[in-house]
């Protein structure tokens, strides 16, 4: 990220958010508090922090991969996290409910609410390359969760 961009970025916003019934999360499932960084400053000091974290998603992101192409087990559902940007430069780190993997791709809907960049909704269909993967969640029925190492982090991240 160039540190233009930074200076633009206006807010990053990390959560997810209750949906309706039809939310492929457990009722019980823990939910991520938001964390905004309103600043330049603080927006670098929080994704330097979280480098590290990204680095080990993405190195445990092929087993995941492999065990969602080959059938996760009944109402187990695989979440990622990635960064959208809008025209105006703004960034919003967002999950999204995987329906499909194909030629490292990775096809899903936004499944957090959408607070700070335009032109993005929650549900919306979207798919980006596997390279702008942050992070990678399984969530089971029971409500617990495997993966989201860099969501635990940010859990305890103050900037």
């Amino acid at each position: 990220m160039t540190t233009r961009a930074l200076r633009t970025l206006i807010a990053c916003a990390i959560l997810a958010s209750p949906l309706s019934a039809q939310d492929p999360v457990a009722p019980n499932a823990r939910r991520d508090q938001p964390l905004t960084a309103f600043n330049g400053s603080e927006a670098m000091r929080m994704f330097f922090a979280m480098e590290p974290y990204i680095a080990h998603a993405r190195a445990s992101w092929p087993e995941a991969k492999r065990r969602f192409l080959d059938g996760l087990p009944r109402q187990h559902t695989l979440f990622v996290t990635t960064r959208l940007r809008d025209a105006n430069g703004r960034i919003e780190q967002v999950f999204v409910a995987v329906d499909s993997i194909v030629a490292k791709r990775i096809h899903g809907r936004i499944w957090s609410q959408i607070l700070v960049v335009d032109g993005y909704r929650l549900q919306q269909p979207y798919d980006f390359a596997e390279e702008d993967l942050i992070d990678w969640m399984i969530a089971r029925p029971d409500g617990t969760e495997e993966g989201n190492v860099v969501g635990r982090f940010l859990d305890t991240f103050r900037p």
